[in-house]
């Protein structure tokens, strides 16, 4: 039986998504994502905890990232959790863990300076009685 890796977080950017292209003109868009908690200790005072996450967004989702997302927007993101290390500068083997996105959705409002996603095409109703204009009322049932 294979693992589990599932991550649900809601939570909002830290900052603008940078994009970049790899060599084969793949988007990856990369952020950091913040989540709040709080709670009262029990001297009844309320705490608050801020945790950041990495987030990497590949092909679609990254393009998405950079036409619509703004630092400080809230999203919905589910994904998994990846660790890489690599070596520094000084020979120091240094790690991160990066959520990698698999589905998003925007929470936030859109913005008035922004270009609404484009319109899917409404479907051909020739032949058909019932138009998507006609009030609610005309219709026969």
């Amino acid at each position: 039986m294979s693992g589990v890796n599932k991550v649900i977080l809601i939570g909002n950017l830290g900052k603008d998504p940078e994009v970049k292209y790899l060599e084969s003109k793949v988007p990856v868009a990369n952020f950091t994502l913040a989540t709040n908690s709080t709670w009262k200790d029990k001297d009844g005072s309320k705490k608050e905890h801020t945790e950041w996450h990495n987030i990497v967004l590949w092909r679609g989702l990254a393009d998405l990232a950079e036409k619509y997302l703004h630092k400080g927007d809230k999203i919905y993101l589910e994904g998994k959790l990846r660790t890489r290390s690599w070596d520094d500068k000084d020979n120091i083997k240094r790690y991160t863990t990066e959520v990698i996105g698999e589905n998003m959705t925007m929470l936030s409002g859109r913005r008035e300076t922004e270009t609404p996603p484009p319109a899917a095409e409404p479907e051909n109703t020739q032949g058909s009685p019932f138009s998507p204009d006609m009030p609610a009322d005309d219709l026969p049932f």
